[in-house]
């Protein structure tokens, strides 16, 4: 057997150390980066906390999504109930949405209804819900274009518009109505009961839209951030996603609109 050999030329006596040094330093990157978890890669997105839930409620979160994050954590729900009531009581905004604020509220909110009206998703007929519905502008909207049986649910009420009501515990009976909107899902402590309330009081093909913000960070007293529509498509088990539209409203920049299931009937044949 013939064995090849080939002369390496020297390497010249500065550049050894040289070489050694890049060696060592390479090696020594590459471990450190091996080490880093995925998580924590500076190169690579952040993922955000786990949702914490209440024991005093009954939620799902084991399906939880990075884009939807819960800002605070409060000692009891009566501590986030009066964080809510802090702005909902303020004397000087309550004056604002009742007199200044109150025409420019009422025909933006008009203006929403009837397009829905138009693309077949709200009609006169429908028995309407606005949920957190402050001092009863949407509601007076719904009114407005025409859908007359429509109420409004607050933690303070405002008769005959806004009656009193938490959106977490809706004071309703099952598959009550045949649409419900919300401005304020920002404002839920607890999402997956927020959204299991509208299907539990929606009728079976009851339609839910939503204005919600995803581009935008909403004001100090939200009680989550979203970063998709994606949490609320699983949030909305028992409904079907219709459309999801971009719109300028009031700090909002997309509508998401959702269709409640009709039962299946089983045949008893089967």
């Amino acid at each position: 057997m013939q064995i090849f050999s080939t002369n390496i030329p020297k390497l010249p006596l500065l550049l050894k150390p040289f070489l050694l040094s890049l060696f060592f330093s390479v090696a020594f990157l590459f471990t450190f980066l091996s080490s880093q978890s995925p998580s924590s890669h500076p190169l690579l997105p952040k993922t955000t906390p786990s949702l914490q839930t209440s024991p005093n409620l009954l939620i799902n979160s084991s399906s939880s999504t990075a884009d939807l994050r819960i800002r605070r954590r409060y000692p009891t729900y009566e501590s986030y109930i009066h964080h809510q009531l802090n702005k909902t009581l303020n004397p000087k905004l309550r004056k604002i949405w009742t007199t200044r604020d109150w025409d420019r509220k009422v025909r933006v909110f008009s203006a929403f209804f009837a397009s829905l009206t138009r693309r077949r998703l709200l009609s006169n007929s429908s028995k309407s819900l606005c949920l957190g519905a402050r001092v009863g502008q949407e509601v007076a909207a719904l009114r407005r274009v025409g859908v007359s049986d429509s109420l409004g649910i607050d933690l303070v009420p405002r008769p005959p518009l806004v009656a009193a009501g938490d959106f977490h515990a809706q004071p309703f009976a099952d598959e009550t109505f045949d649409f419900e909107f919300s401005n304020v899902f920002d404002h839920a402590l607890y999402p997956w009961k927020f959204a299991a309330e509208i299907e539990r009081t929606l009728k079976p093909g009851g339609v839910c839209v939503l204005h919600v913000a995803i581009s935008r960070r909403a004001d100090k007293y939200s009680a989550n951030d979203l970063f998709s529509v994606g949490p609320l498509v699983e949030m909305f088990k028992g409904s079907e996603l219709v459309e999801v539209r971009e719109i300028d409203g009031f700090g909002l920049d997309t509508e998401v609109v959702f269709r409640k299931k009709k039962k299946k009937i089983i045949s008893e044949n089967n």
